[in-house]
């Protein structure tokens, strides 16, 4: 099962693309790793507190042994965007100089559909819907899934929204209901959600939630400490079996 190594650090070399889907303007960069990255940048309208969300739950995520895209932490040099012609890019790369986030591009990949006739199975399903329970995510829907098929297999990305109780403060949020799950777009494949809790807390028994938050350059937290966020993921991982009965609860009031 992958562990928490720490996040590599990779240099930009070259503006490729805007992304322009979302209001966060990603854009696919290329590195001095001569690797490609799906940026996500500190200096747009989401904030920092994006980027944190995209970290924290990104490499939990691979801790719990679930399919998600190598992320890495991209130094971006703000004489990057010169050469760029539209002005809205430069003014992001200048207020994104330092580290920002990259997630491996994944060349080839689909978006997942839910109208398609090739699903995940049920115990992978249960697990991210559980997953996504467990870091607050409203963005896996079937409107915007964040999910890709990528060589016959599933991929989680965009991580950005999750954590969304840390925009009003993490304080005593962690045992809060997350009503948002009942519009998961995986909620109606998913398998036993039960079992998914049971899987998932066998996996987080070596897992240490300080050793996650830890990626986070320390500068991107607004607001709350970093071991803010320790004791939030610490509760909620606790808190599975009751984050199951949530969710299967959910589910029943939909088929009702």
């Amino acid at each position: 099962m992958p562990g928490v190594t720490g996040l590599r650090t990779v240099s930009a070399t070259r503006y490729v693309t805007p992304l322009r889907e979302g209001g966060s303007l990603p854009a696919l960069v290329e590195a001095d790793d001569d690797g490609l990255y799906v940026v996500k940048f500190r200096g747009a309208g989401q904030g920092p507190l994006a980027l944190v969300a995209e970290v924290i739950a990104g490499e939990l995520a691979r801790a719990l042994a679930l399919p998600m895209p190598e992320l890495v932490l991209v130094e971006i040099d703000a004489d990057l965007g010169q050469a760029e012609p539209d002005p809205e890019i430069q003014d992001l790369l200048l207020a994104s100089g330092g580290l920002n986030v990259g997630i491996d591009f994944l060349p080839g990949a689909l978006a997942y559909s839910p109208a398609s006739a090739i699903q995940p199975g049920g115990e992978l399903a249960a697990e991210i819907v559980l997953f996504d329970a467990l870091v607050a995510n409203v963005d896996r829907t079937a409107r915007n899934p964040n999910l890709l098929w990528w060589h016959e297999r599933l991929e989680l990305i965009d991580h950005g929204a999750a954590l969304v109780t840390q925009h009003a403060g993490l304080a005593g949020t962690a045992p809060r209901p997350f009503p948002a799950i009942s519009d998961h777009v995986l909620l109606p494949v998913a398998g036993p959600i039960g079992a998914a809790a049971a899987r998932l807390a066998d996996r987080a028994t070596a897992l240490s939630a300080e050793k996650i938050v830890e990626q986070v350059p320390a500068d991107w937290f607004v607001g709350e400490p970093a071991t803010a966020y320790v004791e939030y993921i610490g509760q909620r991982l606790g808190d599975l079996r009751r984050l199951a009965d949530e969710v299967e609860a959910a589910r029943a009031e939909l088929a009702a």
